[in-house]
C-alpha cells in the first residue's frame, strides 16, 4: 500500500511539475527524490527539534505534494535560505514584505524558502518550517536572502550550502544577509571587499575571521548597501533591509503601501 501511495504521489508531483515553466528545473529524478524524502521525513539529526523520529503521515505527504509552491516565470524570484536554528523573524520578515500584492491586487514576486534537503526544520523560536525547494531543484534566483542562527559555526562548514550560495550569487541581482548571516557571506567569499554589517556586538569577531570583508560599526549602522550586496543587524532590522530592497524592486509608492499594511508607523511611534 505504501509503495502504491508513493507511486501516486510521484505521479501527482510529475503532473504538477509538467504544468510549470521549465525555469523550475524540476526533473523526473527530482520528483522521485521529493516523494522519497517526504515519505521518510525525520528530524533525528535536528538538535532543535521538539519531537524526534517524526514521520509524516500519508495525508501529510499528499498535502505537501499537492501544494508545492509554483513559480511564475514572469516574476522575479526571491529565495530565502533556511536551516535548523534559523532565526524566525529573519525568515518571516522578507516573506511578510515581498508576499504583499500590489495596490491593484497583482502578485509582484515569487517568494520561496530553500533548504539543503526536504526535512522538517525548526527555528530557534520553535516554529516548524518545511522548505519549498532544495539545493537540487531550486530555480535560478533574482534575489537570495541569507538569515542567521545563534551559532553559525556548523552552518559555515556546510560545503553544500556555501557552494549553493556561491553559484546563485553569480546570477542574482541582489544578495542580502541579515544578522550573523554575514558569516556565511564571509565563508563563501562572495562579498570580499564589500561593506557589510552583522548583529550588534558581532562586528569585531566577523572582521577578525573574515578580514576581506569591510565590516561596518554595528553599534551605529543598522543597514548597509554596497553594490548588489545588502546587510542588516537582523531580527526586526530585517524589515529594514527587506523594505529598502522592496523599494528598489518596485517603487517608493508600493513600499509605502506595504508599510501601511504592516503598521510600520505604529511601531515607529510606539512608546
Amino acid at each position: 500500500m505504501k509503495h502504491i501511495f508513493l507511486l501516486f504521489t510521484s505521479i501527482v508531483l510529475l503532473f504538477t511539475a509538467c504544468t510549470q515553466n521549465k525555469t523550475n528545473n524540476i526533473t523526473e529524478a527530482d520528483i522521485q527524490r521529493i516523494a522519497d524524502s517526504l515519505a521518510t521525513c525525520s528530524t533525528d539529526d535536528n538538535p532543535y527539534a521538539n519531537t524526534k523520529n517524526y514521520e509524516l503521515s500519508e495525508g501529510e505527504i499528499k498535502s505537501l505534494a499537492d501544494n508545492i509552491k509554483k513559480i511564475d516565470p514572469n516574476l522575479p524570484t526571491i529565495g530565502i535560505l533556511v536551516y535548523n536554528g534559523v532565526l524566525m523573524t529573519e525568515v518571516t520578515a522578507p516573506v511578510d514584505v515581498f508576499s504583499k500584492y500590489s495596490e491593484d491586487g497583482k502578485q509582484l514576486f515569487n517568494v520561496i524558502t530553500i533548504a539543503e534537503k526536504y526535512n522538517m526544520l525548526t527555528c530557534e523560536e520553535g516554529l516548524k518550517i518545511f522548505p519549498d525547494y532544495t539545493f537540487e531543484n531550486a530555480p535560478d534566483l533574482n534575489i537570495i536572502i541569507v538569515p542567521s542562527t545563534y551559532d553559525m559555526s556548523e552552518v559555515v562548514k556546510n560545503k553544500n550550502l556555501v557552494s549553493f550560495l556561491q553559484k546563485q550569487n553569480e546570477k542574482t541581482d541582489y544578495t542580502v544577509s541579515n544578522c550573523a548571516g554575514a558569516y556565511l557571506m564571509g565563508a563563501s567569499g562572495i562579498a570580499d571587499g564589500k561593506k557589510i554589517v552583522t548583529y550588534i556586538g558581532g562586528g569585531k569577531e566577523l572582521q577578525k575571521i573574515y578580514p576581506n570583508l569591510k565590516v561596518q560599526d554595528d553599534s551605529k549602522v543598522s543597514y548597509v548597501e554596497d553594490g548588489k550586496f545588502m546587510s542588516s543587524n537582523g531580527n526586526l532590522a530585517t524589515y529594514i533591509s527587506s523594505l529598502e530592497l522592496l523599494e528598489k524592486l518596485s517603487s517608493k509608492k508600493h513600499r509605502e503601501y506595504v508599510e501601511s499594511h504592516l503598521y510600520i508607523d505604529r511601531l515607529r511611534d510606539w512608546k
